[in-house]
């Protein structure tokens, strides 16, 4: 059962309580993670890792963002904000997508333009064609679907081209993967795209890797980028680095208010030891 989830107990009652206790205000911006906006069961593992979000607790999220009075923007326009010092009495919110599934198209859009929301997408353009293609199992959208989205204000930035584990390729690989699928967005939609979605974990004890990585999207031209490091992104936070808040099916009402307000922010600290673990 959902409800049974080890870091759900833990958040609701232990971390998140005592957050409040301790009077730490929720300083900063959420940046949502999301992938397939899709039923459907997933493999038998640890519910943190599944990327499936029903459309109805999908319905659920946006409905109490809008009861909670969050206002959603675009990765670029948070960058800024943070770089301005943002918190205060406006409540932000950023809902990236990754992966490109065609989901988006069909469940996640139709939802968020009823709230009057906005959303950024994260492609990895070898799945994404002038015909649907695949990415795990999943349809992807297609070029004029991303067109279409674009009109509309939904903002995409690249997610590599093909997706790879980028710590176990040569330097000119992932120069590659980070310019190619950037040139490719920008000629398709006739837009800058300069906001990056790191694939799969992000090394984030790997400092070497990290400093060299950061300097490659930065002669990319890219502006910003999330990983999956857990947490709030705040004026301290990396812009091209920039942590973000797992969600799925698994987030009732109150888990998701908690993961809003920095109560879930426990769990990177086992994150950042299970890397150091598999480093070492």
């Amino acid at each position: 059962m959902q409800a049974l989830r080890p870091d759900r107990i833990a958040t609701l009652y232990f971390f998140h309580p005592l957050r409040r206790l301790l009077g730490r205000e929720a300083v900063g911006i959420p940046i949502l993670m999301y992938h397939s906006i899709s039923d459907g069961s997933e493999p038998r593992r640890n519910a943190y890792f599944h990327t499936r979000t029903s459309p109805r607790v999908f319905w659920e999220h946006l409905s109490l963002l809008a009861r909670e009075g969050y206002k959603t923007i675009g990765l670029g326009e948070a960058v800024r904000k943070l770089k301005q010092g943002a918190g205060g009495d406006e409540k932000l919110v950023v809902l990236t997508f990754d992966d490109g599934f065609a989901d988006f198209y069909t469940e996640a859009f139709p939802a968020l333009n009823t709230f009057g929301y906005t959303a950024t997408m994260f492609l990895p353009t070898a799945y994404i064609g002038d015909s649907p293609r695949e990415f795990n199992g999943t349809t992807c959208l297609t070029w004029n679907q991303v067109r279409e989205l674009h009109g509309t204000g939904i903002e995409f930035g690249s997610h590599t081209v093909t997706h790879p584990q980028l710590t176990t390729l040569p330097a000119s690989d992932i120069e590659r993967e980070v310019l190619s699928s950037k040139r490719e967005i920008e000629d398709r939609l006739g837009a800058p795209a300069v906001s990056f979605s790191y694939p799969y974990r992000f090394p984030e004890t790997n400092r070497a890797f990290r400093q060299t990585f950061r300097e490659t999207l930065r002669r990319a031209g890219y502006e910003s980028g999330v990983s999956t490091i857990i947490g709030t992104a705040d004026s301290a936070s990396d812009p091209l680095f920039l942590e973000r808040v797992p969600v799925n099916s698994g987030d009732d009402g109150a888990f998701f208010a908690a993961k809003l307000q920095r109560g879930y922010e426990w769990l990177h600290g086992l994150q950042y030891a299970s890397k150091l673990r598999v480093a070492s």
